[in-house]
């Protein structure tokens, strides 16, 4: 089954779903800074690398919406230290 990201702008949040299973990255957005606080990847979903796929897909979202992240969330923080390739899109 194919993954689809999306921009859930009504619960602020990016949603990337694989298998029937939805993780998500909740935001805050102010200008062209968007505020991550929160990410989460449903039990069934966790040791799959869902949650790194979704910082992918928020990162080319970003990059083709001309916007800055803040990280705030533990999870985020961590993947930016390891994805130095991305650093152009935080804040």
């Amino acid at each position: 089954m194919p993954s689809t990201f999306t921009d859930n702008i009504a619960r602020g949040r990016f949603e990337l779903t694989e298998d029937g299973h939805t993780s998500f990255a909740a935001y805050r957005r102010a200008g062209d800074v968007v505020t991550i606080p929160h990410v989460e990847t449903p039990v069934e979903a966790r040791g799959t690398g869902a949650a790194g796929r979704l910082m992918t897909e928020v990162v080319r979202h970003a990059r083709a919406q001309n916007l800055k992240i803040a990280p705030v969330c533990s999870y985020a923080v961590a993947w930016f230290r390891r994805h130095p390739d991305s650093h152009d899109v935080l804040e």
